[in-house]
């Protein structure tokens, strides 16, 4: 039988990291010694408190059953209580709170419940590849606004044509972002806020690296700005502040008709996440948060090892305002794909050219802090013997 896939299935965007990780897989199947700068997954485990919690939970009875359909209310206050604590941000735990399958799931469910055929999503480039993949499940369009340095990678609102405009019904955000590792002050989401209310465009603000700035900068919430709640959410994961990546669990916060929205499509999809992961999660977003405080240090020492060696071979670039990731100018002479291939063949180490996030990520590459400083150390070695920067 000849099975056909559905026209949504054929739209999809393609992986265009796919064949780097298959050229990796080729390089360390070669015996060779890979050090992977170029993954987002996070290297350190879980703090021990959150584990313990799990374990604690997993073994009440009560959540070997089905979970309320939307989320445990402990999690929920949780979420509020966090937000009030980190950023003096008032949410109905009840109203303003959705519980999601991580931060990539909700990004997903936001263009579900918004788009339609022919609606335009206003999309960061470069960006997270998976916003293209929520708007190509809806049959949406996109329409680009180009992050570049010189406007220290903030979209520019004046430069979106207004035909584009008026047709959209969806912005994504990311601060701090990835791939540039760039911040956002207050007055950019002020002025986003005011932009969107004009136009009728929702902001979905993805604030996956929201734990994360360097130099004792905070990063800002977009719900901090007046009027936030009025015209979009905040999409929230524990992966990256917590090391929980695995356990996939995030929240979506902010509009009370999103989250309604988002609360009524998840009805119809889930009964919710393992109850024992909603209570590690609770446990970890109100106890101590010393285990962040010492996470963020770690990515900070890491990011100063790396720029440190970085300017010792002559490889000049901004460094890293927030995120675990640093965005890396290639040298003359190369494009992203060439310069990645080139320090993969030639020195065994992985980097993401910049192209895999979009037209504008072309000229860079992205590194991860996450690797130990020695193994860093190591990486800056292999790149100077190459004499690409003397």
């Amino acid at each position: 039988m000849n099975i056909e896939s559905a026209d949504i299935m054929k739209g999809l965007p393609t992986q265009f990291f796919a064949t780097l990780v298959a050229k990796v897989q080729r390089e360390a199947a070669a015996g060779h010694d890979i050090i992977n700068l170029g993954q987002g997954n996070p290297d350190l485990p879980t703090p021990e408190h959150i584990v313990e919690e799990m374990q604690r939970a997993v073994a009440n009875p009560i959540h070997h059953k089905y979970p309320p359909f939307q989320g445990r209310r402990e999690l929920k206050e949780a979420v509020a209580h966090w937000y009030k604590s980190e950023f003096d941000v008032e949410l109905d735990p009840e109203q303003e709170v959705a519980i999601v399958f991580g931060g990539k799931t909700g990004l997903i469910e936001v263009c579900q419940v918004l788009l339609n055929p022919g609606d335009i999503c206003l999309v960061p480039d470069p960006g997270y590849p998976d916003y293209w993949s929520g708007v190509a499940l809806t049959g949406a369009r996109m329409s680009f606004m180009p992050l570049r340095e010189a406007n220290q990678f903030l979209p520019d609102y004046s430069a979106i044509p207004i035909e584009d405009v008026n047709k959209a019904k969806l912005m994504f955000l990311n601060y701090p972002n990835n791939p540039t590792a760039a911040t956002a002050p207050l007055s950019f989401f002020e002025e986003t806020i005011q932009y969107a209310d004009k136009h009728g465009i929702v902001v979905c603000h993805d604030f996956a690296y929201g734990a994360i700035g360097f130099d004792g900068q905070k990063p800002v919430s977009f719900l901090q700005a007046p009027g936030a709640k009025e015209v979009g959410i905040e999409v929230y994961t524990l992966s990256k502040t917590y090391n929980m990546a695995g356990w996939r669990v995030g929240f979506v916060v902010g509009n009370r008709k999103m989250v309604s929205l988002i609360n009524l499509l998840q009805d119809h999809l889930f009964v919710s996440l393992f109850g024992a992961v909603q209570m590690a999660a609770t446990h970890a977003l109100t106890s101590s948060q010393e285990c962040v405080r010492e996470l963020v240090s770690t990515y900070q020492s890491r990011r100063d090892t790396l720029f440190h060696g970085l300017s010792q071979i002559g490889w000049q670039a901004k460094p890293s305002q927030g995120s675990f990731f640093a965005w890396l100018p290639v040298p003359d002479g190369y494009s992203s794909v060439s310069f990645a291939d080139k320090l993969l063949d030639e020195a065994h180490i992985v980097v993401a050219p910049g192209k895999g996030f979009g037209e504008y990520g072309e000229g860079y590459v992205r590194v991860g802090l996450l690797t130990p400083g020695e193994r860093l150390k190591e990486a800056i070695s292999r790149i100077d013997q190459l004499g690409i920067f003397k």
